[in-house]
C-alpha cells in the first residue's frame, strides 16, 4: 500500500478540468472523407432507367458473401434497364458486409457505388439486409420512375456513353407486371442467415454464362 493514499487519484485530478475530447454524436457529426466507404446506393441513368444489368458480377467479387443478385429479362413493354437484364431482387446484407468495395471494382456499368453513409445500426437483424427499394437511389429532376421505354432513337451503347442526358418528352412509366409472388422480402437471404440460393444462368455482354452458387445454411458457398 502506498505511503501517501492520494496520490493515486493524482491522474484523475490532472484531467478533470481539462477540455473534453469525446466526440459529440450524434448532435455533431463527423463529416467523411469523399471517398469513403458507406451504405451502398444503386444508380440510374439520367432519364431514370437502372444501370444495373443483374449481372451478378458484385455477387461474386464479394469476399463475405453479403450480396444476392437475381436477374431477369427486359421486354418493351416492361423495361428497367438499357440492357437485356436487369437487377429484379437485389439485396446486400449488412450484417456481413465488411465495407471493402470490391464490389464497386466489379461493377462493370457504374451501377453500383458507395455514399457516405455510416449510420447502419439496427433493431432487428433482418432491417440490416437491404432490399433494392431501399439501395436504389431516388429520382431527380428529368428522370422518370421505372419501367419505361428507351429514349427514341437510342440504344443501349448510347446511354453508357452518356448521351441520354434526361428522359424524352411524353415519357411515362410502364405498369409494372405483378408477378402474385413477393420479390424483396429479406426471407429471400435469410433475415438471421442465407436460405439456399436459387441457381439460374444469366448472360450479359462480356461475360459467359453464369450460375449463382448454393447458399448453406452455414454461409458457405459452392462457388
Amino acid at each position: 500500500m502506498p505511503e501517501n493514499p492520494v496520490a493515486g487519484f493524482g491522474v484523475t485530478f490532472k484531467d478533470m478540468f481539462k477540455k473534453r475530447l469525446t466526440e459529440q454524436y450524434p448532435e455533431y457529426k463527423k463529416p467523411t472523407a469523399p471517398r469513403f466507404h458507406g451504405r451502398h446506393q444503386l444508380n440510374r441513368h439520367p432519364d431514370g432507367l437502372e444501370k444495373c444489368v443483374g449481372c451478378e458480377l458484385c455477387a461474386w467479387a464479394c469476399p463475405a458473401d453479403a450480396i444476392y443478385v437475381e436477374g431477369a429479362d427486359n421486354t418493351d413493354e416492361e423495361r428497367y434497364s438499357p440492357g437485356e437484364r436487369y437487377g429484379r431482387v437485389y439485396q446486400i446484407n449488412y450484417l456481413r458486409c465488411i465495407l471493402c468495395g470490391l464490389c464497386i471494382e466489379a461493377c462493370p456499368t457504374r451501377a453500383l457505388t458507395m455514399t457516405n453513409e455510416y449510420e447502419l445500426a439496427d433493431s432487428s437483424r433482418e432491417s440490416l439486409i437491404y432490399t433494392k427499394e431501399e439501395l436504389l437511389a431516388g429520382l431527380e429532376d428529368g428522370m422518370v420512375d421505372t419501367p419505361h421505354a428507351l429514349y427514341p432513337g437510342t440504344t443501349e451503347k448510347d446511354y453508357y456513353r452518356g448521351r441520354v442526358t434526361e428522359a424524352a418528352p411524353g415519357t411515362v412509366r410502364q405498369t409494372p407486371t405483378d408477378t402474385g409472388a413477393p420479390q424483396e422480402s429479406a426471407d429471400t437471404y435469410g433475415a438471421d442467415e442465407p436460405a439456399a440460393g436459387e441457381a439460374y444462368t444469366g448472360e450479359s455482354a462480356g461475360v459467359g454464362p453464369m450460375t449463382h452458387g448454393t447458399v448453406t445454411a452455414s454461409g458457405e458457398g459452392d462457388r
